[in-house]
């Protein structure tokens, strides 16, 4: 066996450890992506698709050969590793693979624009951050237009860390923004119980309960009430199913989770999930909750624009 030294490259990944943390970037993988997309020149772009547009299988025509569209959309795909402000984009283009058009692929080209211009936009880990684990839950009610199917958002930190997230189409049409709601708060809930107990294999169990954070006052009423949701006959056989995840953390392990209305505006870390935003609502985000740090390459270059 040979010691190969600290981890610096894995997979695409480029890791850099310091006493302050770990930090986390692809950018020579994002580079090799803008490069097999034939991306040569210096057009950058502020977000990654246009504030507020929707796609639909009908948008423009049927591109000839859609095999760089898949490629280049399963590219993305393994970038949302560190890149979590393009995993909902990815998402919503990863839904047109069997017949991709030119609308479809425009929008690839755009996010693969605003990569080039965050390429070097990682993951930092503190050595310093708190172990509290919290999350956060929202929904995008009947965000598809073509079959008004929501989409779930969550994310958790550790600490400072951003260390889980998710944006994923719900497989059911909700019919109401409290089912919508009380969907992903049953996938987050889901995701928070698996983490605490990796957590504890690891040897960081959780003192207190995890909050878990959320804007819909019904949702939570719901998940508290075993009697509320009777009332809902549209929402009855959906409620019992999606809230055994939540119900059964209450009773097998009441200190587990604590549910909080929290008011979300515009500038919610969870809009990053599940809708698209204007550049300056994306650049608040990662300034304020440090969820991607222009970092990586900032040892490395000291004197680069990336790097501050």
């Amino acid at each position: 066996m040979k010691d190969l030294g600290s981890l610096s490259y894995f997979l695409g990944l480029e890791v850099i450890s310091t006493d302050d943390g770990i930090y986390l970037s692809q950018a020579k993988y994002a580079s090799d992506l803008l490069a097999r997309a034939g991306i040569t020149d210096s057009r950058t772009e502020s977000t990654p698709l246009e504030p507020n547009v929707r796609f639909t299988p009908m948008d423009g025509t049927v591109l000839d050969n859609p095999t760089l569209y898949r490629q280049l959309v399963g590219g993305l795909v393994y970038l949302t590793v560190t890149r979590p402000d393009i995993a909902y984009p990815v998402h919503v283009l990863s839904q047109f693979l069997s017949a991709p058009r030119t609308t479809h692929y425009a929008a690839v080209l755009r996010i693969l624009r605003y990569v080039k211009g965050t390429l070097f936009h990682g993951l930092y880990f503190s050595a310093h951050s708190s172990l509290t684990l919290q999350a956060y839950s929202d929904a995008d009610w009947a965000g598809d237009p073509t079959d008004r199917r929501s989409t779930t958002g969550y994310c958790l930190f550790l600490g400072d860390a951003l260390i889980s997230w998710r944006a994923k189409k719900q497989t059911f049409t909700a019919r109401s923004s409290t089912e919508a709601e009380y969907r992903a708060l049953a996938d987050t809930t889901a995701e928070v119980i698996s983490v605490r107990w990796l957590l504890e294999d690891l040897g960081a169990p959780q003192s207190s309960p995890t909050d878990v954070f959320c804007d819909n006052r019904s949702a939570i009423q719901i998940a508290h009430n075993d009697v509320f949701h009777e009332r809902l006959m549209s929402f009855a056989i959906t409620a019992v199913l999606f809230r055994l995840p939540i119900m059964m953390c209450f009773m097998n392990a009441p200190n587990t989770l604590r549910l909080i209305v929290i008011l979300f505006g515009n500038e919610s870390l969870l809009m990053l999930f599940v809708s698209l935003l204007l550049g300056h609502w994306i650049r608040l985000l990662i300034s304020s909750r440090k969820l991607i740090t222009r970092l990586a390459f900032g040892f490395c270059y000291p004197n680069s624009s990336w790097y501050h």
